[in-house]
This record gives C-alpha cells, structure tokens and sequence, in this order.
C-alpha cells in the first residue's frame, strides 16, 4: 500500500496518479476521511484512558460519602472506553479497506494512456525472413512431437497443454540457462511453493481488482501463484532484513492463470494458458536505490533473450495498464512470425515500497532505525512462451528448429530440433 504520510502531504499527486490509470480520484478523499476519523478517535480514546485512569485513582481516594458517585463515574468511563475501543477497530477496518483500493503512485515520467499507449525504447536484433511459408509454434510443435494441445485438452480443458519429447527437454534447458544465469549474476536460486496463504496474494497485489485472475483453494484457503513474486515477497514478510545492498532471489514455480476476459486473445497454443513455469527474478533493496535495480534487470531479461537470438524491443508501459503495485514496468515484446507482431515475453515492475509496506518488510537505515523495504520484480523465462518464441523464430524449411548455441549444452550439443529424431542424441552425455 502507499505511505499514508505520503497521502497526507501529497494529496493531489495521488489525485494525478489515479487519474493517469484511468481510476477513481475519490477514493484518495475517502482515505483522508477515513484516516482522520482514526486519528479522532485515537484521541478519544486516549482522552478516555487517561479519565478512566484518574477515575480508579479517585476511587481508592473517595471517602464514604463520596464513593458510590465515584465508582458510578469510574464505570460509566469504562463503558465509555469499550465503546470508543470498539469503534476505533471499526475505524482502523475501514481505514485499511480504503487504504487497500489505492494502487502504487505511478512515476512521473510513465507514458500516459492505456494498453496501446506504451512507448517503445529500443529495437534490438532483426525481424527474420523466409522464403517458405511460416508455420505457427502448434504446426511445428505437433511435428517436431513435441507439443500436444489435444490431450491437454482431453485431461484438463482448454488452455492446458502437454510438453512431450522434445517439447520437454526444451523446458528443462530453458529452466537450466535461465537459472544458470541468474546464479551467475548473484541472484539466489529458489523452488518457490505454487500454492499461498491469502495475506501473500493480498500482500503484492493480487486480490481486489485482479482476483478474477486468480484460482483458490476454497476449502483450505490457500491460492494457486500466478508467479512466484508471490511466494518470494512473502518469504520475508514481517521481518527486518539486513540490506547492504540488493538481495536478489530466482524463483522457479508453476504459475496459474483463469485469464479470465481474454477470451478470443492468444486462444491457439501456448502462448496465453492456465498453466506454465517461469523463472523469476525478485529483488528487496532500499527505495532510493530502486531505479537502477529496476534497469539491472531489464538489463539481464535482454541478455537472456539475446542468447536465445530472439528479435524483440522494450516498451515503457504507460499508467492506465500497470499493475497495482507497480510504480512502472518495462515490458519485452519478441517476435512471433506467425502474427507478424511483437508479444509480450517477459516484464520487470518497480513496486517501491508498495508490497513491503503491506507484508511489513523492513531493513535498518544507517542509524539502526526500521525502514519500510522496496520490492522489484522480473520475468527472466516465462517457459511456455518462450518455447513458442523459439519453435516460430528459429523454423527452418524443412521443418527442423534452430537450437540457440546457449541452450545447446543441455540438448546434448544438438544444433537443430528435428521431427523424428531420436531423443538421445538430445540428452547431455551422464
């Protein structure tokens, strides 16, 4: 959630960063009223205690006479007080209700609009041409064995999908390269859990609005991760953390998605699904430091990509389409010959102090003081769409894929996926 303090002094930068997402402004009138209400009957209830407190003094002091008045005074306060105690609980309900509605603050130079009002910063690699024509990642998955959308089908409904052959060992070396790399750059590498208690989804933003989005475990109350940004902002939930500098995780999870409302979007494959792994990159940092990890890690999606000799640009994402905790996010969009357009393959979102703040996750400044932490976010393989990225942008004419030279070491040194092949070949030597 956003600093309450930052709302009070600033009111209308709050004003101006929900009109910049296309939200309701009111809501920033609401917290303030909601908050002074709190604040009032924190002083009431202070004022009570205190008479309540001089009160039970007075009666251990009354005499005969004046005791029955005293002790009529002295219990009419303690009502008064359990009143007033009861109606601050309903106060601070209603403050956190409110407080929880208002996303980040969007920064100041973000793109304005909505979806298809994002900027793009940078277009890196060239567009590929072919003199055949293009087949799209379900054609060649189906061909090289290695994709079976059917069966998915079959066992679990639409948008589920069976990874067979070499559809499989391309998601293992995906998964390898993508750790590899992350360990290389200092990160710490985790198995995050898939399945979390309501306060981590609640914590980094995923209830409220996006709850649509979102499977749950009714009978244990537990929620299905859309990410492991889930799980690794919660692993340190309610703790005070040392922060010399960036402590970076690699999460690796399933992930699950409804996608609800997108129905008509992406329907073919596995490029928008219920279901798929992704290795994610998180980072708790100190605020003023946010703006360059935010950079450090788009960085490292690039040079992913650009192992994968993936064609692809950056856009900045404007405010009406961030998420709630983000603060800005950078978007990297590869080329799908297929659709003939770029596709988002990976993010990276800035939450500043947003997650931490709600999940109470701090660090000591220079002078031992708590601080509320900064959180950051960012896709380093969402392995699914990668896999599809990968199938369209390296086909060849007759039908075989173009291994990546990075990923070769865990396809056995193979350089090309074709239909048929035998499966050993494609296996690192024991």
């Amino acid at each position: 959630m956003i600093d309450l303090r930052f709302v009070r002094e600033h009111p209308d930068a709050v004003r101006a960063s929900q009109r910049a997402r296309g939200a309701d402004e009111s809501v920033v009138d609401k917290l303030l009223a909601a908050d002074a209400d709190r604040r009032a009957l924190v002083r009431r209830v202070d004022d009570l205690r205190a008479e309540q407190k001089d009160a039970s003094q007075a009666v251990k002091k009354a005499g005969p006479d004046e005791r029955p008045a005293v002790l009529e005074r002295a219990k009419s306060l303690a009502a008064e007080v359990k009143q007033a105690e009861e109606e601050l609980r309903e106060a601070d309900a209603a403050l956190r209700e409110i407080h929880l509605r208002i996303p980040n603050v969007v920064a100041d130079d973000v793109p304005p609009g909505g979806e298809d009002d994002a900027v793009t910063l940078r277009t890196v690699g060239e567009v590929p041409a072919y003199d055949f024509d293009v087949r799209d990642h379900i054609e060649i998955g189906e061909a090289l064995g290695a994709i079976d959308m059917e069966r998915g089908a079959k066992v679990s409904g639409s948008r589920f999908y069976f990874l067979t052959g070499p559809g499989a060992l391309l998601e293992f070396a995906l998964a390898q390269l993508a750790i590899s790399r992350a360990v290389a750059a200092g990160f710490t590498p985790v198995v995050a859990p898939a399945l979390v208690r309501p306060e981590a989804m609640e914590g980094t933003g995923f209830l409220g609005e996006h709850d649509e989005e979102v499977y749950r475990i009714e009978r244990d109350d537990l929620y299905l991760v859309g990410t492991s940004e889930v799980a690794l902002a919660g692993m340190h939930s309610g703790e005070v953390l040392e922060l010399d500098g960036p402590r970076r995780y690699a999460g690796w999870s399933s992930c699950f998605r409804r996608e609800a409302g997108s129905y008509g979007k992406d329907t073919r494959g596995i490029i928008r699904v219920h279901w798929f792994d992704k290795v994610e990159m998180f980072s708790f940092c100190r605020p003023e430091e946010t703006a360059a990890e935010h950079l450090r890690l788009l960085e490292w999606e690039e040079q992913f990509l650009q192992l994968l000799e993936l064609p692809y640009r950056v856009v900045d994402i404007a405010a009406g389409d961030l998420g709630t905790s983000a603060t800005r996010k950078y978007d990297i969009e590869a080329w799908f010959p297929s659709q003939g357009t770029y596709r988002e393959l990976t993010s990276t979102s800035d939450c500043t102090t947003f997650q931490a703040r709600r999940l109470n996750i701090r660090y000591r400044d220079a002078d031992g003081r708590p601080q509320t932490a900064a959180t950051l976010n960012g896709t380093l393989c969402a392995i699914a769409r990668t896999i599809a990225c990968l199938l369209e942008v390296h086909q060849q004419a007759d039908g075989s894929v173009h291994v990546p030279a990075a990923l070769r070491p865990w396809l056995g040194g193979v350089d090309r996926l074709t239909p048929g092949m035998t499966l050993q070949a494609a296996v690192p030597p024991a």
